[in-house]
């Protein structure tokens, strides 16, 4: 693979559409914040402003939003148990230009939404997006906080206004984050910059000696596409591009298009960039801030090999794993997979690497490593070179066998309450032409023998104890009542039946508030499902001969979770430490936006008791096991 090697080193030097050099410029890193960390709770202003980035040193600077004037946002430092509070403050002047041009072009011409630009056709911008104002709202994403500083997604402020919240931080070390979470415009917001990294640091994590100071950097990842003049050549202004699948949707009459993936990747704000590493360990904090591509990563050489053994796994969303997991590009880990809002927490040790250059790309499912995948979605498969310098240099870093010993397991046999949520097909009766999110009730055997069959909002399912079970759905839409109410201090077992099998759409699913462990993925037949009736014609079936593996980089604490298709994604997290209406919703910020989206309430059990709702209680799901 040498030529594609030389390929991504010797690229052309114009500025035509497509022809960006990678590993042009160095990585930047965003400064740190770390807030006074006295007795008395301080506030910290961070300011959302315009900002001018250049992306690329062959590009014009780009118009964006960033926290403080930076892409992404400064990464907050605190420590466990230090409360603060941030005032994060509008101060994008109201009658500027929108930073993101949105444009949805046909499925039926040349324009992948991997192309460079508008395309061969060209297609005006959407005049809605343009319009749009400076209105925005912060969530940290896997904060334990109260409703009422998690951003609830309506209550975004506009110039001049601050959103106060307030964050305890007595969660075990971890990597948070922080990103817009406006409703409806979610995608443009982030898309225009508004992201950046959250640590919470402890003492047992200090234990462990990591790389720290400069060997630790983090890296935030984010697919873009740019626009282009009229002759080709990329004017450097972000661009939002979607593939229209229909034109018109019967139910709504609005075009239904796919989530937006771009063909170029940013890491820290700017693309394809190269590191410069001393050969020794290294920790990364990478998190996926796209929205909606899932990244498959491989460590490759200068032959475009895999390199094994130097690439171990420490940590997921909710901190540290249990013990590191090596990432040998092999079976058990054929690649990195990360969907859009997971964190990873990485080694590598550059070691026996002096003098070389390796490079993290991203993997299409129909090539090899480092080659350029379109029909799989990977135009350019560049994310970022390390160049490890030839000199020596001191490390004393040994890796322990074990990582955290607070870690524990959560296990089916502690007492807890079930949902179940069903995940459909996009083209579903009654449906806007998206995938949506149902919250199912288990309606009574004695009832449900009386129901006629096959019914709008009614599913059957044939679990692995062979039992068939009749739900009924109580939800479908964000504004829908609420469904959900949960103790504070409660375990709760959620299910998520994935029936989106053709075409396949993977939903990486993310739940406020609570750290989750996946219990385990169960393979179901979901052909029964019958998009026209909105219903099951036959029972969704578990499926006993098929095992779906378990990667071992999953089982730590999650907060965002792949639920696969035609499976049931079972996971148990307790909702504990704070009270209030939180969300729940896909992580792709295009259906986040398009409605799969829910809200839930925590409330301590005792008012529970007078609650005077039904269904609240949570009722047992699918899988029993």
């Amino acid at each position: 693979m040498a030529e594609i090697f030389d390929r991504i080193t010797d690229g052309p030097t114009g500025g035509e559409a497509g022809e960006l050099v990678p590993y042009a410029a160095p990585l930047t890193v965003p400064p740190v914040l770390r807030p006074a960390s006295d007795d008395v709770l301080k506030e910290t202003e961070i300011a959302l402003r315009p900002v001018w980035q250049r992306l690329h040193p062959q590009l014009p600077p780009t118009l964006m939003w960033g926290y403080d004037g930076h892409v992404p946002g400064p990464t907050i430092e605190v420590r466990r148990g230090q409360r603060v509070r941030i005032a994060w403050t509008n101060r994008i002047p109201k009658g500027g230009e929108y930073p993101v041009t949105a444009v949805e072009v046909s499925n039926a011409t040349p324009n992948p939404s991997t192309e460079p630009g508008r395309g061969k056709v060209p297609v005006p911008p959407i005049a809605d997006v343009a319009a749009l104002p400076a209105w925005s709202v912060t969530h940290l994403h896997g904060a334990q906080t109260g409703g009422g500083n998690d951003g609830w997604a309506d209550n975004a402020v506009g110039f001049g206004d601050a959103q106060l919240s307030e964050y305890p931080n007595e969660h075990q070390a971890v990597q948070w984050w922080y990103h817009d979470h406006a409703m409806n415009i979610t995608r443009w917001n982030v898309q225009a910059g508004l992201y950046g990294t959250y640590l919470v640091r402890d003492d047992e994590e200090d234990a462990l000696g990591l790389p720290s100071g400069e060997r630790e950097i983090p890296l935030l990842l984010a697919d873009r596409n740019l626009d282009t003049d009229e002759d080709g050549s990329l004017n450097g202004r972000l661009l939002h591009k979607t593939v229209k699948v229909q034109e018109a949707n019967p139910e709504t009459g609005k075009p239904v298009s796919l989530p937006f993936t771009g063909p170029y990747t940013t890491v820290n704000g700017r693309i394809w960039p190269y590191a410069e590493v001393d050969a020794a360990w290294y920790r990364f904090r990478l998190v996926n801030a796209s929205n909606a591509r899932i990244y498959d990563l491989v460590l490759i050489d200068e032959d475009g090999d895999p390199v094994p053994g130097v690439l171990k796994q420490i940590g997921s969303d909710g901190g540290l794993l249990p013990r590191p997991v090596p990432v040998d590009f092999d079976d058990a880990l054929p690649t990195l997979t990360v969907a859009p809002a997971e964190r990873m927490d990485l080694l590598i040790d550059f070691a026996a690497l002096a003098g070389r250059r390796v490079r993290l790309v991203n993997k299409g499912p129909g090539q090899p490593a480092g080659v350029p995948d379109l029909p799989g979605n990977v135009r350019y498969p560049d994310v970022l070179e390390f160049r490890v310098r030839d000199c020596g240099a001191q490390d004393t870093f040994t890796l322990p066998e074990v990582l955290s010993g607070s870690f524990r397991k959560l296990t089916h046999d502690i007492e807890h309450g079930h949902r179940l949520v069903v995940l459909t097909p996009p083209a579903t009766k009654g449906g806007g032409g998206h995938p949506e999110m149902w919250e199912m009730t288990e309606v009574p055997a004695e009832e449900a023998a009386h129901l006629e069959l096959p019914a709008e909002g009614i599913i059957q399912l044939v679990n692995d104890k062979n039992e068939l079970k009749t739900y009924r759905r109580t939800s479908r839409t964000f504004n829908d009542g609420l469904g959900f109410t949960v103790a504070e201090g409660s375990h709760e077992q959620w299910s998520f039946l994935n029936l989106a099998v053709n075409p396949p759409v993977v939903h990486p699913m993310h739940i406020h508030l609570a750290d989750f462990q996946i219990l385990g993925r169960d393979a179901y037949d979901a052909s029964g499902f019958d998009v026209t009736v909105g219903g099951t014609a036959e029972p969704v079936t578990y499926d006993a001969k098929t095992t779906v593996p378990f990667p071992p980089n999953e089982h730590g604490y999650k907060d965002v979770f792949r639920a696969l298709p035609g499976q049931m994604l079972r996971v148990m997290g307790k909702f504990d430490g704070a009270y209030g209406r939180f969300m729940y919703h896909c992580h792709l910020l295009e259906h986040e936006d398009m409605g799969m989206m829910r809200p839930f309430v925590v409330m301590p059990k005792e008012a529970l008791t007078f609650d005077h709702g039904a269904g609240h209680g949570g009722d047992h799901g699918g899988h029993t096991a």
